[in-house]
């Protein structure tokens, strides 16, 4: 038996648990994660990685790694409803704020581009990270067992390989061990909703759609052919790499019996949906999954905290999947590693489970709805299961025929095609998360009453609880973002022309809580300048003003102007984040 005591023990090592073990050993701490798999992801599985993510990669040091290996933003827009490849296109979305309509909202939102990183790609990366900041990843290590009391937490796991059997003794531990995870249900967390609402297969195949895509990029390609119409239509094709590189999706009605999954099976589907009867396949993986609609009623029990799919599983509609799981991670690995050196009472660690579960509640639904969403572009196209071939394609010529059904129709697609900006370009969805809790002050404001439609559109705020606004600085001679002068670890003051007094405060305050609090003036002559005037634009305080921004970017405590006293107010804020 082999006995390892660690400060976090984290289950699992996908992207929750690999962010999570990358972002605690960069804050200082002692952390081991342990997978049952023998190594990162074997398949592309998520891909969809929005700037709110990427911006975890930025304050991880890996945003510039990711995008290398990732298909840039540019790639990535057209999504594509068709008969086939080859086939009648009917109607094409541009997406991820890649189209001339959404482009701005998504480039002033963030300093990161949304990219395709398929999770197979992305996990080394991470992983890399990780165990370079000196957090310890074991691979083929199976947790059993998890107990824990008010001293710590205590996990027998078994070695695969040899068989060994090892117990872990931690003062706190995160479950990020997916769908079935053995931390939720040994600890005891609660479960809402429902499992096994669709079910779907995953099929990865090599093949050359060059001729085919590469006049008409992106991420998603939906093809739909008479006699099919079950959920998405007949498969849902998922670029891996452009454009040689695919995940064909497609759903099924476990009630008519489980799809053929042989290579020849397989082969021929995708064929029959390409258009080319002759195109060479290569099928390099099958897998089955199934649709979830589930979140916990809370993340936190104790000493052990849920994240990622273990406390939230959703369909993949939205691309929501992987970067709710990275986005735990930064909320509460902070946290984690403040109590861990005492710098905060543990009863901050409740404030994970106030901002992120209702973010979970609301990613899951969103997710849901998507899907559901989906079913008018289906009833559109008039496809239907069990249908003629005939009859389908007669309903196609219907839909594009000079009728007045046929106009009809057309008006009924173009409102389907429409309502999919709420899956492909929901900027609101993405970045607007508002946290409520201990670990945010109130300042008595309202929050801003959304000027349009807020799940498609994020509005930045300076409002306790959200993220800092992105707005272009000059530092000495380089361009960065407010994202970058904020976050790495420390809590950050920013002021301007006349706060220098917060300025001072911060450094004193840092001093006698043992935190570190940064300061920033923005303002010409100051530490950045506001050199395009953006920031004067979305600051939402006078210039002598002040914003408290956490580690993870979220606005803690802001002041409209210099009144008062400054290192008092400051004091109150930080004693009741931190439960000092």
């Amino acid at each position: 038996m082999k006995e390892i005591k660690v400060d976090v023990f984290v289950v699992g090592a996908g992207p929750t648990g690999l962010s999570s073990a990358a972002l605690l050993a960069k804050y200082g701490v002692d952390v081991l994660a342990i997978t049952r798999y023998p190594g990162t992801a074997n398949s592309p599985r998520a891909h969809v990685t929005n700037q709110r993510c990427m911006e975890v990669f930025r304050d991880l040091g890996i945003e510039e790694r990711i995008v290398a290996a990732a298909t840039p933003n540019t790639l990535m827009g057209e999504n594509v409803w068709a008969t086939s490849f080859a086939g009648r296109e009917i109607a094409r979305l541009a997406s991820w704020g890649t189209g001339e309509d959404r482009k701005g909202d998504y480039e002033k939102s963030s300093p990161s581009q949304m990219c395709n990183i398929p999770q197979h790609i992305m996990e080394p990366i991470v992983l890399d990270a990780a165990t370079g900041f000196g957090a310890k990843v074991m691979f083929n290590t199976l947790l059993v067992s998890m107990r824990q009391d008010a001293n710590g937490v205590y996990s027998v796991c078994r070695d695969e390989l040899t068989g060994e059997e090892i117990h872990v003794m931690s003062k706190y531990a995160i479950g990020g061990d997916g769908d079935s995870s053995v931390v939720a249900k040994e600890i005891g967390f609660e479960m809402e909703g429902q499992m096994g609402l669709g079910a779907a297969v995953n099929c990865w195949l090599e093949v050359d759609l060059t001729k085919y895509t590469a006049h008409r990029p992106g991420v998603l390609y939906w093809l739909a052919q008479p006699g099919n119409d079950y959920w998405v239509g007949s498969g849902t094709w998922i670029c891996v790499k452009p454009w040689k590189e695919w995940v064909l999706l497609f759903m099924y009605n476990p009630a008519d019996g489980q799809p053929d999954l042989s290579e020849a099976a397989i082969i021929a589907r995708a064929r029959t949906l390409i258009g080319d009867p002759d195109i060479e396949i290569k099928v390099k993986a099958a897998s089955k999954w199934t649709i979830n609609h589930v979140a916990a009623k809370q993340m936190r029990k104790g000493r052990v905290m849920i994240a990622g799919n273990a406390a939230h599983r959703h369909p993949p509609a939205n691309g929501l999947g992987t970067n709710t799981c990275v986005q735990d991670s930064f909320n509460l690995c902070w946290k984690l590693a403040l109590v861990l050196k005492g710098q905060a009472d543990p009863a901050l660690l409740d404030s994970y489970s106030d901002e992120r579960q209702p973010v979970a509640r609301q990613v899951v639904d969103r997710a849901m709805k998507s899907v559901r969403d989906m079913l008018p572009v289906s009833k559109a196209l008039g496809f239907e299961p069990g249908q003629s071939a005939a009859d389908g394609w007669a309903a196609l010529d219907e839909l594009f025929g000079d009728t007045p059904r046929g106009r009809e129709r057309r008006q009924e697609l173009a409102r389907a095609v429409e309502l999919q900006n709420y899956q492909f370009n929901c900027n609101g969805v993405e970045l607007g998360q508002v946290y409520a809790s201990s670990a945010v002050l109130q300042d008595g404001s309202g929050r801003p009453q959304p000027a349009r439609d807020p799940e498609l559109y994020y509005q930045p705020t300076t409002f306790p609880g959200a993220t800092i606004p992105h707005a272009w600085l000059q530092v000495n001679d380089r361009k960065v973002s407010t994202l970058d002068v904020v976050g790495h670890g420390a809590f950050t003051v920013l002021t301007g022309i006349g706060g220098q007094r917060w300025k001072d405060a911060a450094r004193k305050l840092g001093a006698e809580f043992g935190v570190a609090v940064n300061a920033v003036g923005i303002g010409n002559g100051l530490d950045a300048l506001d050199v395009y005037g953006a920031w004067a634009q979305r600051r939402e305080i006078e210039e002598d003003g002040c914003l408290l921004v956490r580690p993870d970017r979220f606005v803690a405590f802001r002041a409209r102007t210099l009144a008062g006293d400054p290192e008092q107010q400051l004091r109150q804020a930080l004693t009741q984040i931190l439960g000092r």
